[in-house]
């Protein structure tokens, strides 16, 4: 998709947001497999991600870190006919409410002291199948969250508003 001139009406309204996000809850991965370790805080390495998580080391990896929202988690649930959706068994690190973490395509933006760079949507995969029952990967498709990496390290914290790096 070619970049809209910054002085397009499109792009003026793309640069505005109601309300900062806000972390509501965090998760490393330490291996392939393994369960997810909830956290209520995390450090962001450039270069390598969260700290204890399994894609930490992979400096080339786009899927540094990964983010869901969890008005898409309620979404998904309710395509499944649950109440709710344990944060733990999509696999992702955080989960934000507030924001739309598609509107960051693009973009750089902070939580806690951390900066990240939004690389790509994360797609699920055949586990959610798995563990989410009959029909889970369908009711994840297009709410699966948005992958990023790393650029200032720092810490993250539940309740951490997420909010856009202006240009």
């Amino acid at each position: 998709m070619a970049t809209l001139p910054p002085d397009s009406p499109l792009h003026q309204l793309m640069q505005h947001y109601a309300q900062p996000g806000e972390v509501t809850w965090i998760g490393v991965r330490p291996a392939s497999r393994q369960p997810v370790q909830t956290r209520t805080e995390t450090y962001a390495r450039v270069g390598t991600g969260l700290d204890g998580d399994r894609y930490r080391g992979k400096p080339e990896s786009k899927r540094q870190v990964t983010l869901i929202q969890e008005e898409h988690l309620r979404a998904v649930a309710s395509y499944l006919g649950q109440a709710a959706i344990d944060p733990a068994l999509v696999r992702r690190n955080i989960v934000v409410r507030g924001i739309n973490l598609l509107s960051l395509k693009d973009k750089t933006f902070r939580i806690g002291e951390a900066v990240l760079e939004y690389t790509g949507e994360c797609h699920p995969c055949s586990r959610m199948e798995e563990v989410l029952g009959p029909g889970g990967y369908n009711a994840m498709r297009q709410h699966g969250g948005i992958t990023a990496r790393v650029v200032l390290e720092g810490e993250i914290h539940l309740g951490n508003a997420v909010e856009v790096v202006e240009d």
